[in-house]
């Protein structure tokens, strides 16, 4: 359907690397004219519970290993994995920055990893109703500076910059350095053209900072999962050809 549609590439969701095999899904997509534009770890979090900042070191020791095995499996697609719900969060106020330090240790040990298989690994910041710890472009910003790791990139979601920015095209502006992949999406996380981001600035924007990387739709299957994937490429099509 992708394919057919026109789509360049997939990103995959799995409930754990166990589930991608890589000659399997890497020849279906090459067969296709397919790529694999990223790997979701977020599995880990919402199906197992575990997440790279909790404060239980066992907890937060398999939640590496849940990640580092995705980023292997995303390495043999030639992807990089996405870190969003697998930030966790903060159990009180007072624990954010404790829970922002686990974050970072968790972090300093993926990105070894993603050194020596050289691969990048994907930072998603994520709205307040999500987690209390990485919410902005300026979040991730400060993350990626802090930790000075050669590959580590940030996922704009548009969906998550809608709650949190101030203006979605500055955020992205600001984030020119460190942005390696968009969640193109609209506000009620549908299909973009099915809510009210003014898209005309967010494209300009994007086009600002020379971004090369994937626009990928991660929104509900609304009205249906073939519906939105159509609708959603014939707006980005016609979004990009009227806007400067």
């Amino acid at each position: 359907m992708a394919s057919q549609l026109g789509y360049d590439a997939v990103e995959i969701f799995a409930p754990s690397a166990k589930a991608v095999e890589p000659k399997e899904v890497g020849g279906i997509v090459d067969s296709l004219g397919l790529q694999v534009a990223a790997l979701g770890t977020g599995a880990g979090w919402v199906l197992h519970g575990l997440s790279l900042s909790d404060a239980d070191n066992t907890r937060r020791q398999h939640a590496v290993v849940f990640v580092r095995e995705m980023m292997d499996a995303a390495a043999a697609l030639n992807a990089p994995a996405i870190i969003g719900s697998m930030q966790g969060k903060a159990t009180s106020r007072n624990d954010i920055p404790d829970a922002v330090q686990r974050l970072q240790d968790s972090l300093e040990v993926l990105l070894e990893h993603a050194d020596a298989i050289d691969q990048v690994l994907l930072i998603e910041p994520l709205n307040r109703y999500e987690t209390n710890l990485i919410n902005t472009i300026d979040d991730g910003r400060m993350l990626c500076r802090q930790l000075g790791a050669d590959h580590l990139r940030l996922l704009a979601d548009l969906f998550h910059m809608n709650i949190e920015e101030t203006d979605l095209a500055d955020g992205i502006v600001a984030g020119q350095s460190v942005i390696g992949h968009i969640h193109f999406v609209d506000s009620n996380r549908r299909f973009p053209g099915a809510g009210h981001i003014p898209y005309a600035p967010v494209v300009s924007a994007i086009r600002q900072i020379s971004f090369d990387g994937y626009l990928s739709i991660e929104g509900l299957p609304w009205p249906s999962s073939d519906g939105a994937a159509a609708e959603a490429i014939r707006f980005i099509r016609e979004i990009f050809a009227e806007s400067p």
